[in-house]
């Protein structure tokens, strides 16, 4: 017998923001059969057509982007400038891909006897099933649904349990304009994965290392096109050249932004030479982030999503201290009237003198904690920055543009930014990381086309024989 979803706010856990019954295997298939009629409508339609669906789309989203910024707000604990920039980069995907739709959808090849027509074109696989994390409810769900329906795919999203109330509202909006059973969500969890991976015709997931390897051997077994991404361990690397001011601010924000809740969240930072004035920086930065009511325009670290996130926190600054680390910044559990609620808030921690292959500087903590190691040289930070399972996302911080040209291609990671934070990424450009961060093809731009459409190669020869 199905349980039931219940997605509680991170900053005030007494306020439930949904209660639904979770969906079993049987609702998955009947799913699943009212998207395979939905889709096999849509992708004969005109591409004009799914065109406008999908700008249709993008115009009702920036009409209930208010509303869906404040539930965001409320269901995850982003703070309230992420959240907004989150929803209204939500309402660009539509619309990129609303253009997309109308990309040439194939391509010619000589012809091997001089009348022939050999072409290869781009088709939808089916339905797609989409599992994506609490973490960014808006972006990862659009991001992976929109190139889906753009290509002619109906899509069956399972969002995590902690963002279904977003999930939903998201699917009331793209119902507003695009047919019926084409974009449904399938609120669950595990149970409702398996059943969802049991009937699509592609997957496309983003969560954990160990869930995402299940899925890829799953989906291998069932021969469907799958792609996973599942985090990384990322470093920033801070030179000599770089003002301490301005890195600090760079690095504090890609690392405690949304309680570093981020797939591509510093993690690591790698201080080349003897940086006193950096250091010194960094632990202000840290310090004067103004922690809080994520609803407060001006809060910039708010909540972890749960009490397992900030044990997760609390557990590795303990580890950290029993090995011989040293917590100089954060670490304090708020709450009892320091911040309002009785939420799960931490305050950043910021963790020396540990090794580079300490477990913390080679797990990801998924939360507010970042790990400062000293390289003696460039050589030595490429090696701890490429010392690690994941290769997402990576920074170098330097006024030295021939240095960054020859540090950047020696990172062993998918996204790589100079000057500039590892978090966010670019809905345009492909997205993906290597090694155990990634599986399948690239996210997002024109690569999302790779995985969401199959390669038909055909030829026409004319019936009468040359004269």
């Amino acid at each position: 017998m199905a349980g039931r979803i219940v997605s509680r706010s991170p900053q005030r856990p007494s306020v439930v923001l949904v209660d639904t019954p979770e969906t079993d295997a049987d609702a998955v298939a009947k799913a699943a059969g009212r998207a395979r009629e939905a889709q096999a409508t849509w992708a004969t339609a005109a591409a004009t057509d799914r065109a406008s669906a999908l700008a249709a789309a993008a115009a009702a989203l920036a009409t209930a982007a208010p509303e869906l910024t404040e539930l965001g707000i409320a269901e995850v604990g982003k703070p309230r400038g992420e959240m907004a920039g989150e929803v209204a980069r939500g309402v660009n995907i539509l619309r990129y891909y609303a253009q997309a739709s109308l990309d040439s959808d194939g391509e010619t090849y000589p012809s091997p006897d001089g009348r022939s027509l050999l072409v290869s074109r781009r088709r939808p696989h089916g339905v797609a099933g989409l599992v994506t994390p609490w973490n960014f409810p808006v972006a990862i769900p659009l991001w992976k649904a929109a190139p889906a329906l753009a290509y002619g795919n109906a899509v069956l999203l399972k969002p995590s349990p902690e963002a279904t109330a977003v999930a939903l509202f998201l699917a009331e909006v793209l119902g507003q304009a695009v047919p019926e059973g084409l974009f449904q969500v399938l609120p669950g969890d595990a149970e409702t994965g398996r059943a969802l991976l049991g009937t699509v015709d592609a997957i496309s997931f983003t969560g954990s290392v160990a869930v995402g390897h299940e899925v890829a051997a799953e989906a291998a077994r069932r021969g469907l096109p799958a792609q996973a991404e599942m985090g990384g361990q990322n470093p920033t690397i801070v030179l000599p050249d770089a003002e301490p001011e301005v890195a600090a601010a760079i690095v504090a924000q890609a690392a405690m932004g949304y309680a570093g809740q981020k797939c591509t969240a510093t993690s690591r930072v790698i201080v080349v030479g003897d940086q006193p004035a950096f250091t010194s920086a960094l632990h202000a930065a840290v310090e004067s982030l103004p922690i809080g009511d994520p609803a407060d325009a001006q809060v910039v670290v708010g909540p972890v999503i749960g009490e397992r996130a900030r044990g997760a926190v609390l557990q590795a600054m303990a580890e950290a201290e029993r090995d011989g680390g040293k917590v100089l910044v954060g670490g304090k559990v708020l709450g009892g009237g320091e911040l309002p609620g009785e939420g799960y808030f931490v305050r950043p921690v910021l963790v020396h003198d540990l090794p580079p292959d300490h477990r913390l500087a080679q797990e990801e903590v998924f939360g507010p904690l970042a790990v400062v190691l000293p390289a003696q040289d460039v050589d030595q930070a490429v090696a701890i920055a490429n010392g690690v399972h994941q290769g997402l996302a990576a920074a170098v911080l330097t006024s030295d543009l021939d240095l960054a040209l020859q540090v950047t291609p020696r990172l062993q990671a998918g996204l790589v930014k100079v000057n500039a934070a590892t978090s966010g990424v670019d809905f345009f450009a492909p997205f993906g990381g290597i090694k155990a961060s990634s599986l399948g093809p690239r996210e997002q731009g024109k690569a999302a086309r790779e995985f969401y459409t199959w390669a038909q190669t055909v030829s026409i020869a004319p019936l009468s024989r040359r004269s």
